[in-house]
């Protein structure tokens, strides 16, 4: 909830509301996929191209200082932690 009100798709006084309701709000807006009682998680929409919504055509964030926690963790959370699939690859050490 508090990526959402950081993000400004939540004022902070409604956050405070039923989780349930926010979730249908704003799937009925097209911002999130989905939302999981048990953890509070808000799973937010992705592109018809499987991108982040907040993504820009430069392919750059277009709300970095305001972006959720997981993508401030990134890349040390995930599947793959520390594996990033934008950096550039090294050569193998010789």
């Amino acid at each position: 909830m508090d990526d959402l009100v950081r993000l400004g798709l939540v004022a902070e006084g409604d956050a405070r509301g039923s989780p349930k309701k926010i979730a249908r709000e704003l799937s009925r807006r097209g911002i999130v996929k989905s939302w999981r009682a048990k953890t509070g998680f808000f799973l937010l929409e992705q592109t018809p191209a499987g991108d982040c919504l907040f993504l820009g055509k430069d392919r750059l964030c277009t709300v970095y200082e305001k972006r959720p926690d997981v993508c401030r963790q990134f890349p040390s959370i995930g599947p793959r932690p520390g594996y990033c699939p934008g950096r550039k690859k090294l050569p193998p050490k010789s």
